[in-house]
């Protein structure tokens, strides 16, 4: 019997999820509405829906909102209701549904805005696939952040979700477009804007206005619930990111068998800049992870490995790949792989792939002068020295490791000398 394998993807499961849900923590009690939107058809009827579908199409799934109930535990006090972002989208807030949304594109909604209250500041973008970023930047213009965050990992960025911290113009309306991409969430868009992006038929355009408020959620908590599979809970206080300025950065010094070790080299404005950025930017990622970024970008991300010199490794190896296939872009307007692929078919000069291959090594993927960010310590300097061999010029870890000298010795010994600085914060996310 045949099978229609794409129909899995376009249907709307539904779900058997009660409209309300109520949690209680001893004597307080929160209460939540579950979400749904109703959405105009083609045939003019109106059809009521909660989200798509789960992680994957078979499994029922539904987006609640906190609407009632105040949550004090201990010292924290957690978000109160009525300051929704993700969970209270409204259709009115849906200026194009594309496709309806699923679990997976509002958690990527969600990880974006968890990566973006730390870029207030200025312009910033953040594409992320599966829940991870796999690009995001600081710019001098929304347009300028999306392209950079693009070309971070044009491969990765297909059918990803983009979250920005303002407005969307005429040029970012424009670059988005060029782009297959799933979700598109900012603040705002400019008038014509819509008209640009409705080029993409099954895009999801989401307005979300409070994103300019994200500042306000810096420093606020919510309860992180993971569930076992014997129907247990593990309930945790979301993580908080508390290194937020230069001063919050520890100098890289420990002491070993009565020995102090010290890192000789200071950070540059710049590099203290790309440590606080790339930081933030970990606050997303899924550990164990280790990031490169450099003048407000990523160059490579490397989420969700076993072992800390191995995430070193593959966040290098990413951005060489990423770096070939942008080279490849920017020459012959085709993605490295079908550069490859016409090279073994006789269609292409194998000299077009070989310039490619030797700038990308000559240039060591951009990764000389960037930053080396990881999520918690180095037990061992194997995983320092992997990004000191690429040419990274300044190191942020957590430190703490009982071999921290070892680091410390590596970012001395090495040529010219790497910067290093230690948070005192692990940043964990599973």
């Amino acid at each position: 019997m045949s099978k229609d394998i794409k129909k899995m993807y376009t249907t709307i499961l539904g779900d058997s999820f009660p409209m309300e849900m109520k949690i209680s923590f001893g004597d307080q009690t929160l209460v939540y509405k579950k979400r749904t939107w109703k959405i105009a058809m083609e045939d003019g009827s109106v059809d009521e829906r909660g989200i798509r579908y789960g992680e994957n199409p078979d499994q029922e799934a539904a987006l609640y909102e906190l609407v009632n109930g105040n949550l004090t535990l201990g010292d924290c006090q957690f978000i109160e209701p009525g300051n929704g972002l993700v969970s209270s989208i409204a259709v009115e807030d849906m200026l194009q549904v594309g496709k309806h949304p699923g679990k997976i594109n509002l958690t990527d909604i969600d990880n974006g805005l968890n990566i973006l209250k730390y870029l207030t500041d200025k312009p910033a973008a953040v594409i992320l696939k599966h829940n991870n970023p796999c690009g995001a930047a600081l710019g001098t213009s929304l347009a300028d952040a999306y392209n950079k965050a693009n070309r971070c990992d044009r491969i990765a960025a297909f059918g990803g979700a983009v979250i920005m911290s303002r407005t969307v113009d005429m040029d970012t309306a424009k670059m988005l477009s060029e782009n297959y991409l799933e979700v598109v969430c900012a603040p705002d868009f400019e008038d014509g804007t819509l008209e640009v992006l409705a080029q993409r038929k099954n895009l999801r355009v989401i307005k979300m206005g409070r994103i300019d408020r994200l500042a306000d959620f810096e420093n606020y908590r919510f309860v992180d619930f993971k569930s076992l599979i014997d129907g247990g809970l593990i309930a945790q206080q979301s993580a908080v990111n508390s290194i937020r300025t230069a001063e919050q950065l520890m100098d890289a010094v420990t002491t070993s068998k009565g020995t102090e070790y010290r890192c000789d080299r200071q950070p540059t404005q710049q590099e203290i800049d790309d440590m606080l950025f790339g930081w933030a930017v970990e606050h997303g990622v899924t550990s164990n992870s280790v990031i490169y970024v450099k003048d407000g970008c990523t160059v490579g991300i490397g989420t969700g490995e076993q072992d800390r010199v191995g995430v070193a490794e593959i966040a290098v190896h990413k951005a060489y790949v990423k770096y070939a296939d942008i080279l490849c872009f920017d020459k012959f307007g085709i993605p490295y792989a079908d550069l490859a692929m016409e090279v073994s078919m006789g269609k292409r000069d194998a000299a077009d792939k070989e310039a490619i291959d030797t700038q990308t090594q000559e240039d060591r993927a951009g990764l000389p002068g960037s930053v080396m960010v990881s999520d918690a310590f180095f037990p061992y300097r194997d995983g320092a020295d992997v990004g000191i061999s690429q040419g990274v010029s300044a190191i942020l870890q957590a430190g703490g490791s009982m071999r921290d000298f070892e680091t410390i010795q590596a970012c001395n010994e090495a040529d010219p000398k790497v910067a290093m600085k230690f948070t005192g914060q692990r940043s964990f996310k599973h």
